[in-house]
C-alpha cells in the first residue's frame, strides 16, 4: 500500500470517524496506522499504545491498525477492550510515545473510529488534516515493528480509586452496554456504599439503549432505577467512556454544566482562585458559580481537544463541557475520563454534605433550550458565522467571539456557532423566563433568516 486517499467526510476535527464499509474500511484503518507511526517516528518515538471498544467492527479495524502502525516501524502495545480513557491512561503509566483508540464513541452501532493521542500532546485538526495529505502522498516511514499484549484494567482500576475519598452512598450506573462495562463491573466492588449495574455486559449492537448520555431519553433505564430502588444518584456512560451523564435522587437530568459547577465547587475549596474551564455552550449560571466560589471562570471553545489543549495552556485543574466531557488535571491526568469523574461527583457530594438533589436545587433557576442544530454546507457554515457576528458587532450588541457568537441581553444570552464536525450550525439560548427564552429563540431565527438558513427544530427545556 504506496498510497491511500481517505474519504473526504471520515477527517474529522477531533478523530478519524465513518461508517463502516461506506465511509471507514479497513484500509482506512491500516492507513491510519501507517500515517500516525510515520508521526510518532518523526518526531524520535517507537512505541504506540492500542486499545478498541466494544463495536463488532472494532477486533477487524484494530487488526489493520496493528500492522500499518508495525510497517511504519512502531512497535505495538496492545491493551485490547476497554474504554478511551483506559488507552489514555496507558499511554502515560506504560510510557509510550503515542496512543491509538478503536472507537465510535457515542454514535451509532454501524460507526467506527480513531482518537489518537502523542505523549505530550493532543491530536487533532491540522495533525489529522497533515496525516491525510501524507497518506495521499504515500509519506510514510517504512520499517518492521513488534507487538505484545499488555492487560492495564487492574492497574487502571486501582488508579482511579487511589486518592478518591469516598462516602457510601446508593449509586446506580449505566454502561450503556458501551466500554466502561467491564472497568464498572470491577470497579465498584472497591466502592463505599451500594451499588446497582445496568448493561454491564459489551455488546456492540448496543441492545438495550443508544450510549449517549447527552440524550434524555437514553437515560429512561438509569431514571427507573434511581427511583425504584430509591437511590441518591444515577450515573451514566458514552459508548468509549469519556462523556458522563447523571440523574439525582430524584430521577432529575443533572446536565454536564450542572455537574463541572459542583465538582468546581469543590474543587475551589482546595485550590482558591484557581481558572475552571468551560465551552461556549455552557451555562451563565456555571461561570456565575465559578466567580462566586472565589475561581477564575474561563469560557472557551468547544471540543475536547480543544479544551485539553486550553488546560495545558493556563495551568487549569479542572474542564469540562456541556456534552459531558469532563476533565480533571488536579491528581489526575488532564484527559476526559467519565468514570474518574463520576468518583469525583461523589466525592464532592460527601464533601459539600449535600445530595446531588439539592446541590441542583441550590441553582438559579433558568430554562433553555437543547442543542438546536441547523443543516448549513460546510463551506458556507463559518462564513454565516462571520456574517452573524458582523451584524451584530454593527448593531452594538454585547458578544463574545471566542467559539461562534455567543450574544449576552437583559433577556439573558443566545449562541449561534459552526459545528467543527458535521455541516450544521449550533445555537442554544438560555433566560430565566420563558417569555425571555422565545425573544432570545427570536433572534437567533432572525439571524438564520438574513442568512437564508431556514429553522428546522423548536425549542424544548
Amino acid at each position: 500500500m504506496d498510497r491511500h486517499q481517505f474519504p473526504r467526510t471520515s477527517l474529522r476535527e477531533y478523530d478519524i470517524r465513518g461508517i463502516v464499509g461506506e465511509t471507514l474500511s479497513e484500509a482506512d484503518a491500516h492507513a491510519v496506522g501507517r500515517g500516525f507511526g510515520t508521526v510518532v517516528r518523526r518526531s524520535g518515538g517507537r512505541t504506540v499504545a492500542v486499545g478498541r471498544d466494544g463495536r463488532l467492527s472494532s477486533p477487524a479495524m484494530e487488526a489493520a491498525l496493528v500492522e500499518g502502525l508495525m510497517a511504519s516501524g512502531c512497535d505495538v502495545v496492545r491493551i485490547g477492550l476497554g474504554p478511551t480513557p483506559m488507552l489514555y491512561y496507558a499511554v502515560k503509566a506504560l510510557g509510550t510515545d503515542g496512543g491509538v483508540m478503536v472507537t465510535g464513541s457515542h454514535n451509532p452501532a454501524n460507526y467506527n473510529g480513531f482518537k489518537m493521542t502523542l505523549a505530550a500532546r493532543p491530536f487533532w485538526g491540522a495533525d489529522i488534516r497533515a496525516l491525510g495529505a501524507a497518506a495521499e502522498a504515500g509519506d510514510w516511514e517504512t520499517d518492521s515493528g513488534e507487538v505484545r499484549d499488555e492487560d492495564v484494567q487492574q492497574r487502571y482500576i486501582a488508579r482511579l480509586v487511589e486518592d478518591v475519598r469516598l462516602p457510601a452512598l446508593k449509586v446506580g450506573w449505566d454502561c450503556g452496554n458501551g466500554a466502561t462495562g467491564r472497568i464498572l463491573a470491577d470497579l465498584v466492588r472497591h466502592l463505599p456504599g451500594t451499588h446497582h449495574l445496568l448493561f454491564t455486559e459489551i455488546d456492540g449492537r448496543f441492545p438495550n439503549h443508544h450510549p449517549d448520555p447527552t440524550v434524555e431519553a437514553n437515560l429512561a433505564d438509569l431514571k427507573a432505577l434511581v427511583r425504584r430502588e430509591g437511590l441518591d444518584l444515577g450515573l451514566a456512560f458514552d459508548g468509549d467512556g469519556d462523556r458522563i451523564g447523571a440523574v439525582d435522587g430524584e430521577g432529575r437530568v443533572v446536565w454536564g454544566d450542572q455537574l463541572l459547577l459542583i465538582l468546581a465547587t469543590a474543587l475551589l475549596k482546595e485550590l482558591p482562585g484557581a481558572p475552571i474551564i468551560a465551552d461556549v455552550k455552557a451555562s451563565k449560571v456555571l461561570f456565575d458559580g465559578v466567580a462566586a466560589q472565589g475561581g477564575r471562570p474561563v469560557m472557551w471553545k468547544t471540543g475536547h481537544s480543544l479544551i485539553k489543549a486550553k488546560m495545558l495552556e493556563i495551568g487549569a485543574p479542572l474542564a469540562g463541557e456541556m456534552s459531558g466531557h469532563i476533565f480533571f488535571a488536579h491528581r489526575w491526568y488532564g484527559f476526559d475520563d467519565a468514570v474518574y469523574a463520576g468518583l469525583r461527583l461523589l466525592e464532592a457530594i460527601g464533601g459539600l454534605g449535600r445530595p446531588l438533589a439539592r446541590l441542583r436545587d441550590a441553582m438559579p433557576a433558568v430554562v433553555n433550550t437543547p442543542e438546536l442544530r441547523f443543516p448549513c454546507d460546510e463551506d458556507r457554515k463559518f462564513q454565516v458565522v462571520e456574517e452573524v457576528l458582523a451584524r451584530l458587532r454593527a448593531a452594538g450588541a454585547e458578544v463574545d467571539s471566542t467559539d461562534g457568537a455567543r450574544v449576552t441581553t437583559a433577556d439573558g444570552w443566545w449562541l449561534l456557532r459552526a459545528s467543527n464536525t458535521q455541516a450544521v450550525l449550533v445555537a442554544r439560548a438560555e433566560s430565566t423566563s420563558a417569555a425571555g427564552l422565545e425573544r432570545l429563540v427570536g433572534e437567533i431565527d432572525a439571524q438564520l433568516a438574513l442568512a437564508g438558513i431556514a429553522r428546522a427544530e423548536e425549542p424544548a427545556h
